[in-house]
């Protein structure tokens, strides 16, 4: 891999597989999220109440927290080519189902699996991490996590207008069927046009698969621990749909919860499986990761990308009924935090990949709790302008954050990097649904000073993070360990 300045104009190389990769990213956002900009056309079409919608809202998200740590597995041992092609093809499915759907039920089921493709974003990270050197990595996941990202935004400016183009009551339909053929048709183009890694370097898998390879006793303990509030993140979306929404009784809620549990056991005996070899005999310090950083990162990313989910979701309402706006004008105005992204992710990689990856967090981090407490102090006697200028600033910390975090993924153990972003990726998802949980008990000014206050716990755990430095190993086929720079 060479370090030849990044030219994004270019169509060569590393930068083709960086563009073609972020509009992997960007199709599967624009077909998870098409269903929101449409939510009155459908839910006039099928007759669907409140609730149902509601419902909707959440099946949509519940199979993206598994999905990405399946994901990540299979794009460790197949490789992000293969990987990201079938999700594609995979995906589009769901979206042809709920382009068809002529009930709630059958909408339901094809949203809850549509939750699949929203674990695309860790294939890409992989991929990317493959072609650039180190020195430019960060910039490269930045872009590519920041210009993905604003698919769910592209859906929201464009599909109403698709819809309204096809006319009728079945506009809608055709919108989001057109992102099924969209992601379908790019499946094959995407496998057609990228390499695993660039001619003549290695891709390392790891050595077992169905769980994540650790390289010690107590990070074996800590990925235990690490697990529960995903399988917790589970247990609350179960609950919100039974007693809060009422689409299940509490005997199958039960039943969903001692499925779940079970399911943890399991998952800890599979554990235990693929690295019994390493409790007995720890490998030689050489081929060892810290599991910390992981879960340093994990936290991180719970406050930076699972606080942008949620605030993206109610900032529309806030500035309506704080500023008496119209909906069209708050709706404009929530919007503008998500826009960001498209520069505020590539900002927080160049920034780490020039100044560090510990200190770049620790800066952004408080920036984002400080963002997150000011939010906190909004009220009605706030100018709009202010408010906005104040929303919109903490945005770029939160975004920046994120893409900070994901500087560091591919350096921690390259093997496992589509693992490590899995279950990173996945605490995003697994903040966004403790915080919306949050915002159905609290006001919207508790609701922003809870976030600065994770956001606080966040800084510390930066704390203990490790600067990546010198060289990680990995054993080649034959047998031979090869030497890759983190520094």
């Amino acid at each position: 891999m060479t370090s030849e300045p990044l030219n994004l104009i270019s169509f060569r190389g590393k930068i083709k597989i960086l563009h073609l990769t972020w509009v992997a990213f960007f199709i599967t956002f624009f077909a998870w999220f098409n269903h929101a900009p449409l939510l009155m056309a459908i839910s006039k079409s099928l007759s669907l109440t409140p609730e149902q919608i509601k419902t909707l809202l959440i099946l949509n998200v519940a199979l993206t927290i598994p999905a990405r740590i399946v994901v990540g597995m299979f794009t460790d041992k197949y490789g992000p080519r293969l990987t990201y092609s079938l999700l594609l093809a995979i995906g589009s499915v769901p979206c042809f189902i709920f382009a068809l759907a002529d009930n709630f039920i059958q909408a339901a089921i094809s949203r809850f699996l549509l939750g699949f493709i929203g674990a695309g974003f860790v294939v890409g990270i992989r991929m990317v991490s493959e072609w650039f050197p180190v020195r430019q990595l960060g910039t490269a996941e930045g872009i590519y996590g920041g210009w993905g990202n604003f698919g769910s935004a592209a859906a929201a400016i464009s599909l109403p207008a698709i819809a309204l183009i096809a006319g009728g009551d079945n506009g809608w339909r055709y919108a989001i069927g057109l992102t099924g053929v969209i992601a379908l048709v790019y499946s094959v183009i995407y496998y057609l046009s990228v390499t695993d890694t660039p001619k003549g370097f290695a891709y390392f898998k790891p050595k077992k698969i169905g769980a994540m390879e650790i390289t010690s006793r107590g990070d074996f303990i800590l990925l235990l621990i690490v697990k529960i509030p995903i399988y917790a993140a589970l247990v609350l979306l179960t609950w919100k749909l039974s007693s809060g929404i009422g689409l299940f009784s509490e005997a199958a809620a039960t039943i969903i919860y001692c499925g779940l549990g079970l399911l943890y056991m399991l998952d800890t005996r599979k554990t235990f499986r693929v690295n019994r070899e390493v409790l007995h005999n720890p490998p030689a310090p050489l081929h060892r990761y810290k599991f910390k950083q992981v879960a340093v990162l994990n936290l991180l990313y719970f406050a930076t990308f699972g606080s942008e989910l949620a605030v993206v979701s109610m900032l529309p309402l806030f500035f309506s009924e704080t500023f008496t706006l119209d909906p069209i004008k708050a709706g404009l105005l929530g919007s503008a935090y998500a826009f960001m992204n498209l520069m505020s992710r590539p900002a927080g990689g160049l920034i780490s990949d020039r100044w560090g990856r510990r200190p770049t967090l620790l800066v952004l981090t408080a920036g984002l709790a400080l963002g997150y407490f000011i939010m906190s102090l909004i009220d009605t006697q706030w100018p709009l302008y202010l408010a906005v200028f104040a929303a919109m600033a903490c945005s770029f910390f939160v975004q920046a954050g994120e893409g900070a975090v994901f500087a560091v993924v591919p350096l921690i153990k390259r093997r496992l990097t589509g693992q490590i972003a899995g279950i990173t990726g996945a605490y995003g998802n697994v903040g966004a649904v403790f915080y919306l949980t949050v915002f159905s008990f609290m006001s919207y000014q508790e609701f922003f000073l809870v976030i600065g206050i994770t956001a606080l716990l966040g800084f510390a755990a930066v704390l203990l993070l490790e600067e990546p430095e010198g060289q990680i190993a990995e054993t080649l086929p034959d047998g031979s360990v090869s030497m890759i720079n983190v520094a």
